[in-house]
């Protein structure tokens, strides 16, 4: 028998090989897909998946099925969830892998990336999940739009490329939501300052908020924290990976001109909270 400092050595030297063969694995992926011309279909992990372009789609699929960013436990085996920012579908679909009998809202203002989104939710046997072609706002109506060209965009107040129908999340509040995801370009305090009025905060059990930092924007997470405490949250933070922010590692300077992106994990101190 091995002593057992021996024995930790190799449960560590094993668990070292797994992370590296992850790693090797996931960089052989980005190679496969940064070569995939935009608008392609790939096969990834088993699912069929329509791409905006091959960066985009190998950020989302590390961040969702790799990194799990967006993970969560439920005690509920169907639990009720919104996905505010749905893009190419990467987080319904692991949501769907970890909880298949979930019950979810994807919203998608751009028409070009919501035919995208439904396309890849029908050939991966999601086509139950509700559709709602629109962006999550502090109020009802329409705003500029300016798409990215790629997997993205963003609201823009004095204008943009295209209107899109803006919707308030506190109207698809109607019962408890075990889990809401928003990745909404900047607009995630407008949407929970809106929740918070409604008086719905309260029906939300826990989220993740993709926190967008600009350099010369506005700094909203401190309200938006602040927000989450007076409302009874408790929550986390965390960097996302050095992919994602590599301008925000050790050893630490101002990010220069280049955005930088954090995951707030909250959930309700007191669940049996405000419905």
């Amino acid at each position: 028998m091995s002593p057992p400092g021996t024995r930790d050595l190799i449960w560590r030297l094993r668990r070292l090989a797994r992370r590296t063969v992850a790693e090797l694995r996931l960089e052989l992926l980005r190679h496969r897909l940064m070569r995939a011309l935009d608008g392609s279909d790939v096969r990834v992990d088993g699912l069929r998946l329509r791409i905006t372009d091959g960066a985009n789609a190998y950020m989302q699929y590390k961040d969702e099925f790799v990194r799990r960013n967006y993970a969560f436990v439920s005690e509920r085996d169907a639990p009720v969830v919104i996905d505010g920012g749905a893009n190419m579908g990467m987080f319904t679909l692991a949501t769907l892998r970890d909880h298949p009998r979930a019950r979810i809202t994807a919203f998608e203002p751009d028409p070009a990336l919501l035919a995208v989104l439904h396309r890849n939710l029908e050939q991966n046997g999601a086509g139950h999940v509700t559709l709602v072609n629109a962006a999550l706002g502090g109020e009802d109506g329409e705003m500029g739009f300016t798409p990215d060209g790629q997997a993205g965009g963003m609201l823009a107040a004095g204008g943009g490329a295209m209107r899109v129908r803006v919707e308030r999340l506190s109207r698809y509040l109607d019962q408890e939501v075990d889990f809401l995801k928003l990745n909404i370009e900047g607009a995630e305090l407008d949407v929970l300052r809106e929740l918070r009025t409604s008086g719905r905060i309260g029906r939300v059990r826990s989220m993740v908020i993709e926190y967008h930092g600009w350099p010369t924007g506005e700094q909203r997470l401190g309200p938006l924290l602040s927000l989450l405490d007076e409302s009874g949250f408790r929550y986390l933070v965390n960097d996302q990976d050095e992919q994602s922010n590599p301008r925000t590692q050790p050893p630490f300077r101002p990010p220069g001109g280049e955005p930088w992106f954090a995951l707030v994990y909250a959930w309700r101190a007191d669940p049996a909270g405000t419905r």
